[in-house]
């Protein structure tokens, strides 16, 4: 694959975790996420071969998500384009090249966000050229991009999450239940899930049945670059498992042999995708306005203990976040949460 030479850059969607890139209607030519090593592929330096090997290791030796390789290598695409208009060699850019780069986002008027990830691809891109030996020096070490504005993520207050779960508990219980009540089951063990636990959707997407220890009431989540965690499960979430895994699962799994915790409607593992659309409808079911999605229990699930109490640590922990300061974003409280901790910690409150 050439890169075409109209320079355009990358676009990213909104959210620092969001489960799935937005991806653009035109057709491209799909980078193998674990191929060959990159001089099996060509003879030469061509910047596709370098981007090749270079998203193949961050799949492969890094083990970083589909989604992550999937970003990294719209970002080089773009980076590619830029280089052939400009008429410039990967291996042999400087760090006034790159500057010229990030200039040309910032005129295009790109999200802060968008350039700050288009560095970070660059600067990782250009450390791996160095360290194989593609380039004589690593031209981005040193850069820094612009600092990116912090929005506060979209969060659903604790009477929105009631009317959610409420909205989509199963009560009573059916004694044999149909596909559709099989289904409803299942449903509320994922939304019941989500706030108990502030997973993600593609970690609720992969949860396998032996990941859940319901009479210790927790469960193993598989996260980000194949981390795992240990999350407790209050009992209210703990009632909806058990449930769904007794009553529902039986149904949908059919007797097949299925290592997956939540399953489709045809007894196959539950995507993203469909979780994504049963939230939609589980919206507009209990009331709710639209733009709310999975991550917002996620955000949810983070605000509300933090404001219960827990420490910045603590939900770090839970959240399966890499850094401390990505969960600081979450210490936005309401303005009676203030009030009540600065009358707790003002020595003349």
């Amino acid at each position: 694959m050439v890169p075409a030479a109209d320079g355009r850059a990358p676009s990213v969607r909104d959210g620092a975790e969001a489960d799935a890139p937005a991806v653009g209607p035109e057709k491209r030519a799909a980078v193998p996420l674990d191929p060959p090593h990159p001089r099996a592929l060509c003879s030469e330096n061509s910047f596709d071969c370098l981007a090749q090997g270079y998203c193949a290791m961050l799949s492969r030796e890094r083990t970083r998500s589909a989604h992550t390789v999937r970003a990294a290598r719209t970002d080089l695409e773009a980076y590619g384009r830029w280089c052939v208009r400009e008429g410039r060699d990967v291996t042999s850019l400087t760090h006034r090249d790159i500057r010229s780069y990030l200039a040309f986002l910032d005129q295009a008027r790109y999200a802060r966000a968008t350039i700050a990830r288009a560095l970070s691809t660059i600067r990782g891109f250009h450390r791996w050229l160095f360290d194989g030996g593609h380039a004589q020096s690593d031209a981005a070490s040193f850069m820094q991009g612009p600092r990116a504005s912090r929005h506060l993520p979209a969060v659903m207050r604790p009477a929105q999450a009631a009317l959610l779960l409420d909205a989509h508990r199963v009560d009573p219980l059916p004694v044999a239940p149909t596909r559709e009540e099989a289904i409803a089951l299942r449903d509320w063990a994922i939304l019941e899930f989500l706030y108990a636990s502030g997973a993600r959707v593609g970690e609720v997407s992969s949860l396998r049945t032996d990941a859940l220890d319901l009479p210790h009431g927790q469960a193993k989540v598989m996260g980000k670059g194949s981390k795992e965690r240990i999350v407790p499960l209050h009992d209210l979430c703990l009632d909806a498992l058990m449930s769904y895994r007794r009553l529902g699962r039986p149904v949908l799994v059919a007797g097949r042999d299925e290592p997956w915790l939540f399953l489709s409607s045809r007894g196959g593992r539950m995507s993203t995708d469909a979780l994504r659309k049963m939230f939609k409808k589980a919206l507009a079911r209990a009331g709710l306005p639209g733009h709310f999605s999975p991550h917002a229990l996620r955000h949810s699930f983070a605000t509300d203990v933090l404001a219960g109490g827990a420490d910045l640590r603590s939900v770090q922990e839970l959240l399966g976040h890499a850094s401390l300061s990505t969960t600081q974003v979450y210490t936005h409280l309401t303005p009676e949460g203030l009030q009540s901790v600065h009358r707790q910690a003002h020595p003349r409150a």
